[in-house]
């Protein structure tokens, strides 16, 4: 598939320079080169350019690297060590600026994958086949590349606002320069896409094992959810999460926590969407450094994460887990009103035993268990982190590449999505406290007998939020969707040792738009306010 691939890209880059060639050299066709008109006309070509448009979730800015440095840092789950420099040391206290190397990676990854999805869609249009297997599958990968447009879009309004919006590939070749639409066109973009891919009878809900990873039919209706939720559509929004907690869909909470997180989480039932960082269809593991700046065709087709090396206390330890994060699991037991330490911090932190995190590693190792070496001295607490980690396995791991699947959407995160829309729309009874319940029941923490009044219910909704998914990149968004982002990410700041600091502004609530973008399109170049957004 690699060969391909590169083909498409070849194809892709030709096109967009094709303004600027003179038409003699246009009419010069090569006899041995697959062509824009001819390639794409069979299901085994589409499938492969479908393939491509999931690749880009690995590429800068996304995945493989810097997607969880971006909002893990944004968000204050974790805070820059020593060794963390340059774009992401910026990320950490908000001294970014237009010119930020993260940022600009993940807008360019995403309006590459919306450029690969559109050329699916073109093509499919063009073809329009008649054999009945052709058709089932065509509408198959059709639904697939919808999810990934609307999950591409969903970043873009969610982190920008106004963004250009392309829909059809032809106008990517003719009319590149779009201005910015409003967000609420691009809101009902993102909804037209999945509702359409929903409605794809062909878009299987599982998949067999060779083609873990494509979205799903449940995928697709967690997203839909999920956007409803972020435009607080909470009736929509709900239903939409109703219908994966029952047949046809099988999901159900991993027996084990720490599973969801492990080498082996590739197979887990809380799985909804993931990103494959095992081997997928063709797809081996590849170079451990193609992360880089080189995306992941570069250097061979790649399949797996810094994460654990870069975030790992042992290796590279370039983050810490931040203070406040490590406080929250702290709090207060409604019942008996005494502190009580939530038992889901010894799966995301090594610290010591007074913060409920883990004490030991290397539990699997041929030379024995270990204590963790937690540095007292340390001024920035030393707590480290232990989530999407295999210290229990291995002393060390080598080279950045981490087999562990990274959960993009999981049947935690909607379960507490769908009590968050009931109690958005007043509703605090058996429904959402059952929901809350049966999360905080999988790690053993107590349960609670009622959430109270709404605001008390969304206090509990939004601490279980920040405990369950704490790394998993989603408390920048739960923040700034619930309008709390700038006060909150202030006072933690301040609270944190040797910081002091505020850093968050009102520009932030949108990232600047990038500077690759300003020096490209002179139509959204001219929209930007204050040289930010």
């Amino acid at each position: 598939m690699k060969k391909y691939i590169h083909q498409l890209l070849l194809i892709a880059a030709l096109m967009t320079i094709s303004n600027g060639c003179k038409k003699s050299r246009l009419d010069l066709v090569d006899q041995s080169a697959y062509a824009y008109d001819t390639y794409f006309t069979n299901i085994a070509a589409l499938n492969q350019a479908t393939i491509a448009s999931y690749a880009t979730l690995l590429h800068p800015g996304l995945w493989a690297r810097e997607y969880y440095y971006i909002f893990d840092l944004m968000g204050n789950e974790a805070k820059r060590a020593s060794f963390l420099l340059g774009a992401e040391q910026e990320l950490g206290d908000y001294s970014f600026g237009t010119n930020n190397a993260d940022q600009s990676a993940l807008w360019s990854s995403l309006y590459r994958m919306i450029f690969r999805t559109n050329l699916v869609i073109d093509r499919a249009a063009a073809w329009n086949p008649t054999v009945t297997a052709d058709r089932t599958k065509l509408n198959q990968y059709l639904a697939e590349v919808k999810f990934l447009r609307a999950y591409a879009y969903f970043h873009l309004v969610t982190l920008w606002g106004d963004v250009p919006l392309y829909t059809d590939y032809q106008t990517t070749l003719n009319n590149n320069y779009l201005s910015r639409s409003p967000a609420a066109d691009v809101w009902k973009q993102i909804e037209k896409d999945l509702t359409e891919a929903e409605a794809a009878t062909e878009l299987p809900a599982v998949y067999a094992a060779a083609e873990l990873g494509r979205a799903t039919k449940g995928a697709v209706i967690a997203l839909l959810g999920k956007v409803y939720l972020y435009q607080k559509k909470w009736g929509p929004a709900q239903a939409e999460f109703e219908k994966l907690m029952g047949a046809p869909y099988a999901y159900k909470l991993d027996s084990s926590f720490d599973n969801v997180f492990s080498t082996t989480n590739q197979n887990t039932p809380e799985n909804i969407f993931q990103i494959m960082n095992q081997q997928w269809t063709d797809w081996g593991i590849g170079s451990p450094y193609y992360m880089f700046g080189n995306g992941a065709e570069q250097v061979g087709k790649q399949t797996h994460s810094g994460r654990a090396m870069e975030y790992g206390w042992n290796d590279w330890k370039n983050v810490y887990i931040s203070n406040s994060a490590v406080k929250a699991f702290t709090y207060t037991n409604p019942a008996t009103g005494q502190p009580y330490t939530d038992p889901r911090a010894v799966s995301t932190f090594y610290g010591t035993a007074a913060s409920g995190g883990d004490t030991m590693y290397c539990q699997q190792c041929a030379t024995g268990a270990k204590a963790f070496p937690f540095d007292a001295t340390d001024p920035q607490g030393d707590y480290r982190w232990k989530k999407y980690e295999y210290y229990n396995l291995m002393e060390k791991y080598g080279d950045p590449k981490s087999p562990i699947n990274g959960q993009v959407i999981r049947l935690a995160d909607v379960m507490l999505m769908l009590a968050e829309a009931h109690i958005q729309q007043g509703n605090t009874g058996n429904a959402p406290l059952a929901l809350i319940d049966s999360v905080r029941s999988r790690s053993h923490a107590f349960l609670y007998t009622t959430l109270g009044d709404k605001d008390n219910a969304m206090k509990i909704l939004m601490r279980e939020r920040q405990l369950e998914l704490c790394g998993e990149q989603c408390r920048y968004f739960d923040l700034l969707r619930w309008g709390i982002i700038k006060q909150t990410i202030n006072a933690e700041k301040a609270a944190e040792p040797g910081a002091g600091t505020q850093p968050f502004q009102d520009k932030h609530l949108l990232f600047p738009i990038p500077d690759v973008e300003k020096n490209y399109n002179p139509n959204v170049a001219k929209d930007i306010r204050n040289g930010w957004n």
